[in-house]
């Protein structure tokens, strides 16, 4: 059985050659000139790549996250635990906004709550959430973003 059977059903260069036809001058300069394919790198990547599940729930957190309002809830809860009604206020929204975005953001486990008395605290589910949280700051703040 092939490496990669689907490079197999046209031949690398024929398909690479086709495709580099279609793309615009100012994005070719970001292109290999060539179209060699490094077998042993592409296969040791191939070895490691995740299941299609486990990718679609990584890039589901980003998802998540990547909307401007739940950003802020979750900053603000990476520096203090707050009720629903503290949220509101901080942010300027009505507490029902406050509250649908906080049933996302608990639906898909970056938020946790506690009961004490009336009241209902949140805070990050879990150092991960806070790791990326930061990253995503710090990556953000960064005065000059370099090219790769």
């Amino acid at each position: 059985m092939p490496f990669l059977p689907f490079l197999t059903l046209i031949p690398a260069h024929d398909r690479m050659k086709t495709e580099l036809d279609e793309v615009s001058y100012m994005e070719k300069s970001y292109l290999c000139e060539g179209t060699i394919v490094h077998e042993a790198a592409v296969q040791a990547v191939h070895g490691q790549m995740l299941s299609e599940a486990l990718f679609s729930d990584a890039a589901n957190f980003f998802k998540v996250m990547g909307d401007g309002t739940r950003f802020r809830i979750l900053f603000a809860l990476n520096i203090h635990e707050l009720c629903v009604c503290d949220l509101a206020n901080l942010l300027g929204m009505s507490i029902s906004a406050v509250s649908h975005q906080l049933a996302r953001l608990r639906d898909n486990k970056l938020v946790k709550s506690r009961r004490d008395g009336k009241n209902v605290f949140y805070s990050l589910a879990d150092d991960h959430v806070s790791q990326m949280l930061k990253g995503c700051v710090e990556h953000a703040m960064e005065d000059v973003h370099q090219s790769y």
